[in-house]
């Protein structure tokens, strides 16, 4: 298993995922992507739901950041919130489980310290991804061992709202790693290979991808977008 975490270092990672209500919504499709992701050079996938994992299993042989994004009407966390979604992930064997690491309640009322201890004491050689919002939630979640820290939801919650992961030359990016101790995977609207290049620089251990390279319905939509500007030129 270490090998293969190790083979993530200074390396890409692509997240190939597309929701029910997405057009290309379907565990096959995204095993594809994950081919086509590992022919242009990544090194690593990160992937949601156990059927996009199985099947992305059989097309790529890259490490897997696994996750489940699960909706609770009590809750608005929604990345593996729960036991129950680690369970259901631990099957199909992801190199590391990412969780929603932000202070936010947890639909089970559990606290996110009593949920790790649980992840450690069932699994204790699950590698562990807390996806936080804010520099304190990013600390905390290094107190509590995570062996990778993320600021994945930097924008989706309250506390980050107003905060953009590339501000002032990845400002936030930067106090992250100089403040915790454990691996940092550079990720949310990380969309030019300029930034990617960037968050490696400043000292990631990898980088994550996602929108910008898999979700054709948005790359799409900034090119016509772009194009509709140029009507009035004509």
């Amino acid at each position: 298993m270490y090998k293969r975490i190790a083979e993530l270092k200074g390396k890409l990672v692509v997240s190939c995922q597309a929701l029910e209500t997405e057009p290309l919504h379907s565990p096959f499709i995204m095993g594809r992507m994950a081919r086509a992701a590992m022919e242009g050079g990544a090194g690593g996938i990160r992937a949601n739901s156990v059927e996009d994992i199985e099947e992305i299993k059989k097309n790529v042989n890259l490490p897997i950041i696994g996750i489940i994004k699960q909706e609770y009407e009590n809750s608005k966390v929604y990345i593996t919130p729960t036991m129950k979604e680690v369970d259901a992930l631990a099957k199909v064997k992801p190199d590391i489980i990412a969780l929603d690491a932000t202070n936010r309640e947890r639909p089970d009322g559990k606290s996110l310290q009593v949920l790790v201890k649980q992840i450690r004491e069932k699994y204790p050689n699950q590698m562990l991804l807390a996806d936080c919002s804010t520099l304190e939630e990013a600390i905390y979640a290094d107190l509590l061992g995570f062996d990778f820290i993320g600021p994945t939801l930097v924008g989706y919650t309250e506390e980050s709202k107003d905060i953009s992961i590339e501000e002032n030359d990845f400002k936030l990016l930067k106090e992250i790693i100089k403040s915790v101790g454990a691996k940092v995977i550079a990720e949310g609207n990380i969309n030019t290979p300029e930034k990617a290049k960037r968050t490696i620089e400043l000292g990631c251990y990898c980088v994550v991808v996602g929108s910008a390279i898999t979700r054709p319905q948005l790359i799409t939509r900034q090119y016509a977008q772009e194009v509709a500007l140029a009507e009035g030129c004509l």
